[in-house]
């Protein structure tokens, strides 16, 4: 059976919150996330009214036949959670993942889309 962020929160593991950038184009919010030693498999991303949780659980790696000399590296889990409001489009937010990092394209609401006023003469 898988692990999930509720069985994480109830262990004592390192949590890390990942560097993110955050992009706006006309029609969508990007945001990147580096996630060094996440999968797709190992990833939840949940969307709980106006909160977007992002965990990534990483497997630690175990030297059965090894001593470790110098330990510089810290392993853990990644989490970060993100408020939006009404100009996300919640129900079309996609993911993808390659190589650690995780991105993601959050539409907005046609309501939160920059649009064109017209202007008319009056009489």
């Amino acid at each position: 059976m898988a692990e999930t962020v509720k069985d994480i929160n109830k262990t004592n593991r390192k949590t890390y919150s990942p560097a993110v950038d955050i992009l706006e184009t006309t029609n969508n919010i990007l945001l990147t996330a580096d996630m060094p030693g996440v999968d797709e498999k190992s990833v939840e991303i949940t969307v709980e009214k106006n909160f977007l949780t992002v965990h990534g659980m990483i497997d630690p790696t175990v030297h059965d036949t090894l001593e470790m000399s110098v330990n510089e590296y810290g392993v853990g889990d990644y989490q970060r959670v993100f408020t939006f409001n009404d100009e996300v489009d919640r129900d079309n937010i996609k993911a993808t993942l390659k190589n650690g990092v995780l991105k993601l394209v959050l539409p907005k609401s046609e309501r939160a889309k920059a649009r064109k006023i017209e202007v008319i003469s009056e009489a």
